[in-house]
């Protein structure tokens, strides 16, 4: 019987998170790292480089099995995260084990009764993730919120023309120094630069 080929699935959601424990369970587990493959993006949707690679091998490779850390590493729609698995389970004909929770292993419950609480499982497993990913969203509303009504400022702060920064202008619009050097200087992004500049040249004006 041929050997089955084992693939890993890993997600994160921005460039900022680590997925090492993610991929050091797989690798733990026994899969190739040349068969784990990793997107950082969000799980909303599942438009992903990565993963619509992963999908065509799994069609290439009937009866591989696909590992997940979590369901929610797959995505976090309710409705998208079901109709995936079904996908994969039919089309690709793959098996899908997840390790925390166990009762999620297409390749221990191949019978109607396993195949029915696996089922279950997941629909519901998939509704929390996407319940919480809601609240994620109704908190952070909630938050900008509250911060506007306190008056706070949301987003970066404003940068204003500080005595420093006219020196170093001066110097610029006298040709001493480069506008590069200036904004070294200054600690100014380009964009931010002109436009200090030009209030500058309306207030000398």
């Amino acid at each position: 019987m041929k050997e089955q080929k084992v693939y890993g699935y890993v997600r994160v959601s921005t460039k900022e998170q680590n997925e090492e424990r993610q991929i050091q369970a797989m690798l733990e587990y026994g899969i190739q790292k040349e068969r784990i493959f990793i997107d950082k993006q969000s799980g909303k949707d599942f438009n992903r480089t990565e993963y619509q690679t992963l999908k065509r091998m799994l069609k290439d490779s009937p009866n591989s099995l696909l590992v997940l850390h979590s369901i929610d590493r797959l995505g976090r729609n309710y409705k998208e995260i079901t109709k995936e698995w079904q996908e994969l389970t039919t089309e690709c004909k793959a098996d899908i084990k997840v390790f925390d929770m166990p009762l999620l292993d297409t390749t221990q419950y191949k019978d109607l009764l396993g195949t029915f609480i696996s089922d279950l499982i997941l629909q519901v497993l998939s509704f929390v993730a996407e319940q919480e990913r809601k609240n994620i969203k109704k908190r952070q509303a909630e938050g900008i919120a509250v911060a506007k009504a306190s008056g706070k400022e949301l987003g970066r702060p404003k940068a204003e023309i500080t005595q420093e920064f006219i020196e170093e202008w001066k110097k610029w619009k006298q040709g001493k120094q480069t506008a590069n050097q200036t904004m070294i200087n200054t600690n100014t992004k380009r964009t931010t630069f002109y436009k200090l500049s030009k209030k500058l040249e309306k207030v000398e004006q």
